[in-house]
């Protein structure tokens, strides 16, 4: 945990630091830090987005990858994740991620969307870096909060899928997925905490084995998440990406589509490991620490929530749809 908070502490200091330059560079440029008057002012005078123009859209983005764990500013991630307590990992893996989403989606919409020809291509080669990074990495893990970090690293590079098509239906695609992406997350945390070896710390997947026999609430819900984070019809997970890569297809991102649909089919494997652990392996030990009601309810709610927005997703799209005015 020392190790883990003293990296985050340095790395973010960085990051702190380029994405406050990149906003002293886009003031120098435009004279002001409102969005909408920095996208005026590109607009209406197209010779002010020079050199210093996309040298501070870059070092913001820098700040914001660090936000996100994008590659290759993701470091932090695994670590972070795996020193904290897992409460604090699942806030961090969710509302922060979300935040931090929410905010590029506003500063390249509403300030930068003069440049989108020039960032989109540098945000297209971090997706297709970000999610197979991520991918790969997970499959070679045997903590199952390591292995959700690099999970949360591919699914920022899908989620830049949707910031490279930037549209009414990227955008909207965008905040349906970090719904979806949070609900499966912090059931997943949940269940982690309970199934924690003996409440040591430990969260070896092999904990997992024979879960499904010993704890059948527990595992359902466990391979619930699993499958809707391999974007498993009927889930929400399933939904997010067929919205947000038929976003990008619209848009003509063909290429960037496959690659991304062939990262998913490997997030499968790892994804899967999981449930046969849970319901084709001997059993091993499964002792759930306390507390177990109110982590019941927490299971249920986002159980509920990833079903539900998977076979009626028209409301909740409806809904993030009217928070995106810009588009």
């Amino acid at each position: 945990s020392n190790e883990a908070s003293f990296k985050y502490f340095i790395l973010g200091a960085f990051s702190t630091g380029f994405f406050l330059y990149g906003i002293a560079l886009t003031f120098g440029v435009t004279g002001t830090t409102q969005l909408a008057t920095i996208h005026q002012t590109f607009s209406e005078n197209p010779a002010s987005m020079g050199m210093l123009a996309y040298a501070g859209l870059g070092l913001i983005l820098i700040g914001l990858g660090f936000k996100i764990a994008a590659v290759p500013f993701h470091f932090w991630s695994p670590d972070v994740y795996d020193g904290a307590p897992t409460s604090i990992t699942a806030f961090m893996a969710t509302a922060s991620k979300a935040a931090a989403f929410a905010a590029l989606l506003r500063i390249l919409t509403g300030a930068f969307f003069e440049l989108n020809l020039d960032w989109a291509q540098v945000l297209w080669v971090v997706s297709v870096i970000t999610m197979t990074v991520g991918n790969l990495v997970a499959i070679a893990q045997t903590n199952i909060k390591r292995m959700l970090a690099y999970s949360s690293i591919a699914h920022a590079g899908y989620l830049l899928v949707g910031l490279v098509a930037l549209d009414a239906q990227g955008a909207s695609a965008i905040m349906y997925y970090l719904m979806i992406y949070a609900l499966m997350n912090v059931g997943a945390f949940a269940v982690a905490i309970l199934i924690n070896h003996r409440g040591k710390g430990w969260y070896q997947l092999d904990d997992y084995r024979g879960a499904g026999f010993r704890n059948p609430f527990l595992a359902a819900m466990m391979a619930i998440f699993m499958l809707s984070l391999a974007g498993i019809p009927p889930t929400g997970g399933f939904v997010a990406k067929f919205y947000l890569f038929g976003a990008a297809v619209k848009t003509g991102h063909i290429t960037l589509v496959v690659i991304a649909v062939l990262n998913s089919a490997i997030s499968v494997f790892y994804y899967i490991r999981v449930l046969v652990l849970m319901y084709m392996q001997p059993e091993g030990e499964f002792n759930p620490i306390p507390r177990f009601a109110l982590y019941s309810l927490v299971l249920v709610i986002c159980a509920i929530g990833i079903l539900g927005f998977g076979l009626f997703p028209n409301s909740a799209l409806t809904l993030v749809g009217q928070s995106l005015p810009m588009l």
